[in-house]
């Protein structure tokens, strides 16, 4: 077989699964960042000693940062997702998957938006912050099936 004119090693053929393979990655680490967060929430409730030994991991940072990356993430994620569609489709294809990988995308800038005032100690944005990401938590777990449905009907398509 010879693989120079395979045509599944065709670059606009492969670069059709940067995004789902991104979003997985970034779905991964959403569950990380999660962690983090509840472990800086124990950190926030914790006395004594132990407050003493979870302040050592660094949970509030760590959050924060992994937070901004996910931001950035999700961003360049869902913008590179429609250009790739596009590209490879020539039309953005009306369908759910972009709907709510575009509201997940709003989600993630509103919860954000909220981190100055969660510093500030107001507790109605640290619970609608919880509130969005679990609901973005959510949607994304839905979002993996209907991005591998996608990614099937990719598959079963010849490239040209």
């Amino acid at each position: 077989m010879d693989i120079t004119n395979n045509a599944y090693l065709n670059f606009s053929f492969l670069t059709q699964f940067i995004h789902p393979l991104l979003m997985l990655g970034l779905f991964v680490y959403l569950l990380y960042t999660a962690y983090l967060g509840f472990q800086t929430r124990r950190t926030r409730n914790a006395e004594g000693d132990n407050k003493k030994a979870l302040l050592q991991g660094k949970y509030a940072t760590r959050h924060y940062q992994s937070g901004a990356i996910i931001l950035a993430v999700m961003i360049l994620g869902a913008f590179g997702g429609i250009v790739s569609t596009y590209l490879s489709a020539g039309e953005i294809p009306a369908i759910a998957h972009l709907f709510v990988g575009l509201g997940m995308t709003a989600l993630i800038a509103i919860a954000a938006a909220l981190v100055p005032l969660m510093q500030r100690g107001q507790l109605w944005a640290r619970q609608i912050h919880i509130g969005a990401n679990v609901t973005l938590l959510l949607l994304f777990s839905w979002q993996i099936f209907t991005g591998l449905e996608i990614v099937q009907e990719l598959l079963t398509q010849s490239p040209s």
